[in-house]
């Protein structure tokens, strides 16, 4: 018999809902059948705590006196330049800005030791950064430049919004050359060196609602350890790739748009980043409950590690030059069991996506659930799917001729 979310949180508020995570459901429909287990479970709480680089906050200070018109101008959070092209005192801090005398890869490879994401971690953890800034003035706007220490609590409004998170499956990224290389996927050692990976597989959010039956524009979630919403599909979008027969897919596919209140955060789970040779990051700790309103539901969330696959992609030479293909596929028991084979090869692999912490961010989301503390929303719009028509597109480029 199907359920609705309205019946569901009733059942929430008078502590009788049945709340288990992603892994915990597993054994229990093995255990009881998938149709009862649908009947008996009213949620399935999931988690993933991982880099997510299209991330960043935006902010509003109030007007000093006399005022100061910031947009248009330039702006600065400790030394990390700040996106100025909004109204008089509000401004965007993306997760992977650098101080501008930071030398990047000048000298290779770069520490990239700071950055914006820091910044972000910094104001959440209830620290003073420096806010420095110069504008042209007007007559209504005269002043023309400030320099002050501001935290969180004297802001208007902060609010984290990450425009593209979650990623729906994503590659195993592994280094044929001879040479050592530093990418987003890490240090990929020479020659078949190592082998990384960033999801966590049965765990992760997308995986447990693979055809975004669930989630969609509304849905509330833990968001950097407070309460966040899906905004919609996030940018790189692309569900209509290769999938399982029980939809799950075989490579990156599905995105999400995630917005939440800075200031109801916890650093834990906003961690800056660094990445050698590559760039600054947010790691960032998302979980989206997952209603159980039928049995096809259900089963969507019993999904286990060994029945999500991923693509090996060589990243010294295919990757960067857009090269199709593959060096074969291996699931998510093998890569978290320390070792993969390719082209004949064993090779030690590592997640970039912590599982633990994942595991933490499913419990947590379950006993804020348990205890009332957390209700479901209806999702007001659903996220693209397969018969969406969306197809990820590169970059068409059109060279402009030189008068």
């Amino acid at each position: 018999m199907a359920k609705t979310i309205e019946e569901i949180n009733e059942k929430i508020k008078k502590g009788k809902a049945v709340v288990l995570t992603a892994e915990e459901i597993i054994e229990y429909a093995a255990d009881k059948g998938a149709k009862k287990a649908a009947q008996e479970v009213d949620v399935v709480t999931t988690g993933t705590f991982g880099p997510m680089c299209s991330s960043g906050a935006y902010f509003n200070v109030g007007h000093t006196k006399p005022r100061i018109k910031l947009g248009g101008g330039k702006i600065y959070l400790n030394d990390v330049p700040v996106y100025a092209g909004l109204a008089a005192v509000d401004f965007f801090l993306g997760a992977t800005a650098m101080p501008d005398d930071d030398p990047r890869n000048k000298i290779f490879p770069g520490k990239f030791s700071y950055g914006g994401a820091y910044v972000m971690e910094e104001l959440v953890a209830g620290k003073d950064v420096r806010l420095t800034a110069t504008a042209y003035g007007t007559d209504c706007y005269p002043r023309k430049s400030l320099e002050t220490y501001i935290s969180l609590k004297d802001m208007n409004e902060a609010v984290l919004f990450n425009i593209r998170n979650g990623y729906q499956n994503y590659n195993v990224a592994v280094n044929l050359s001879d040479r050592v290389i530093y990418t987003y996927m890490g240090v990929l050692q020479p020659n078949l060196g190592n082998a990384n990976y960033c999801s966590a597989g049965q765990l992760s959010p997308l995986m447990n609602d693979p055809l975004y039956k669930t989630i969609g524009a509304g849905t509330r979630i833990f968001l950097g350890g407070g309460v966040g919403y899906v905004v919609g599909h996030g940018t790189q979008h692309n569900p209509n790739v290769p999938r399982t027969d029980k939809g799950v897919p075989k490579m990156a596919a599905g995105t999400l748009a995630v917005t939440g209140d800075l200031k109801m955060m916890n650093p834990k789970w906003l961690r800056g980043t660094s990445f050698t040779g590559y760039g600054v990051t947010l790691t960032v700790g998302i979980g989206v409950p997952i209603p159980i309103l039928d049995e096809e539901i259900l089963r969507y969330t019993m999904v286990r590690d060994e029945e999500i696959w991923a693509q090996v992609v060589d990243y010294s030479e295919a990757y960067p030059q857009c090269i199709p293909g593959n060096l074969g596929e291996v699931n998510y028991k093998q890569l978290k069991s320390g070792k993969i084979t390719v082209r004949g090869k064993e090779v030690p692999t590592s997640g970039l996506s912590s599982y633990l912490r994942a595991r933490e961010i499913a419990r947590t989301l379950k006993e804020w659930i348990e205890t009332g503390k957390f209700i479901l929303t209806r999702p007001v719009e659903s996220i693209p799917s397969v018969d969406s028509g969306i197809v990820f597109k590169p970059l068409r480029e059109r060279p402009i001729k030189k008068k």
